[in-house]
């Protein structure tokens, strides 16, 4: 391995990820993946970019931010720079989750932007458990599956989830099946359901009777209640698409989707930011208003997200995700900057040789770098 690491000085650079560890995550996917032993401990992501909480670091010491830090315009590339400003504008992770996430919706950016600065202009601590925006940016995501992967994602057709309440027969929720079937009836029922004064009978209820009789269309449901029993959550997990991705299918997460990771491992890319509403499946704060304020409540029939080619394409700028087998030599045709995460087998970037768990950061200055080997690798860029 030639990198060493140097400081704005090489175009390909290894690096190593951070792992996070929450209660939701696996104990052992991601020590599997690193070829690690586990130890007991959950092990949830394992990040790889530029955040300022946990960036990367290098062979050489330096973290990925001092990486850019030090020469800016040679890192991102003329695009990323003047788009973004002197940053990495995305982030990319191995997430593996044993139990659920939080129900939970981003803002966009104008909604993220406006609305830190309204807290910070009342003076919420940044770090104040009710503070609803970290930072001024959006947070879309997507998330590709290396295995079987559960999630919700976005609101069922209404009519649907009106039959199936009516199949299932649950009088304690008679008044949704109604809000269903009247005027806005996503925004309605989503409402209620936040709003109720006692949810925890609701959920106990319908998780009783999911249990029996739910079908494959209810498992999420199912999977909330056993995770967060008498949650709102899972009252809300009702209204929600339950997706299952066999491994390379992908969903993406844009501004305003409800949605929330169930079970399984994936890649995960994001904008760099940590604004994020919680509407169930939680212990921490729920904001009605502003979660009413910022969520879509279009129908989605159809969640996963096709490639071409093995890319997938968003609406955002910030990111984009490229799932990659090698068998042989390859080129990728981009100005960078790139980071080359292998999952699989073997892989190199340039002369940096990469083993499943570990990536390198190919600068903008080192456009099209040249990959090799015979293992499954992801290239995360942004579109500038």
């Amino acid at each position: 391995m030639t990198a060493d690491g140097t400081v704005g000085t090489i175009g390909v650079i290894a690096l190593d990820g951070v792992v996070r560890r929450y209660e939701w995550g696996s104990r052992t996917a991601i020590p599997r993946l690193l070829g690690r032993e586990p130890d007991g401990r959950p092990a949830a992501e394992l990040w790889f970019g530029a955040h300022p909480d946990d960036p990367s670091p290098t062979l050489a010491g330096a973290t990925l931010v001092d990486v850019i830090d030090g020469d800016p315009l040679g890192a991102l590339g003329q695009g990323v720079l003047g788009r973004f400003g002197p940053r990495l504008p995305f982030l990319l992770k191995v997430l593996a989750a044993d139990t659920a996430l939080s129900i939970q919706v981003h803002p966009t950016l104008d909604e993220a932007r406006a609305g830190f600065a309204a807290e910070d202009d009342a003076g919420v601590p940044r770090d104040a458990p009710n503070r609803n925006y970290r930072d001024a940016n959006h947070k879309p995501e997507l998330i590709c599956a290396l295995t079987p992967f559960e999630a919700l994602c976005g609101f069922r057709p209404p009519e649907r989830t009106a039959q199936l309440l009516a199949d299932l027969d649950v009088p304690e929720l008679d008044f949704l099946g109604e809000l269903l079937r009247g005027e806005d009836p996503l925004r309605a029922a989503f409402t209620a359901i936040l709003t109720h004064p006692d949810p925890g009978p609701l959920a106990t209820a319908l998780a009783a009777r999911v249990a029996d009789h739910g079908g494959d269309e209810l498992r999420g449901v199912r999977l909330a209640a056993a995770d967060f029993p008498g949650d709102v959550g899972v009252v809300l997990a009702l209204l929600l698409n339950h997706v299952v991705l066999a491994p390379g299918e992908a969903i993406y997460l844009g501004a305003g989707n409800v949605h929330a990771y169930l079970r399984g491992t994936g890649i995960e890319i994001m904008a760099n930011s940590d604004n994020v509403l919680r509407c169930g499946l939680t212990p921490k704060h729920i904001d009605v208003a502003e979660l009413l304020a910022i969520t879509d409540f279009s129908a989605l029939a159809d969640p996963r997200l096709p490639s071409r080619d093995g890319t997938f394409d968003v609406a955002v700028r910030d990111f984009r995700l490229t799932r990659l087998p090698l068998d042989g030599p390859v080129t990728v045709e981009d100005a960078g900057p790139l980071i080359v995460l292998c999952v699989e087998g073997r892989a190199s970037v340039g002369d940096v040789e990469l083993a499943p768990g570990h990536a390198a950061f190919v600068r903008a200055d080192h456009s099209s770098p040249r990959l090799d080997g015979d293992g499954l690798v992801f290239v995360a860029g942004a579109r500038a």
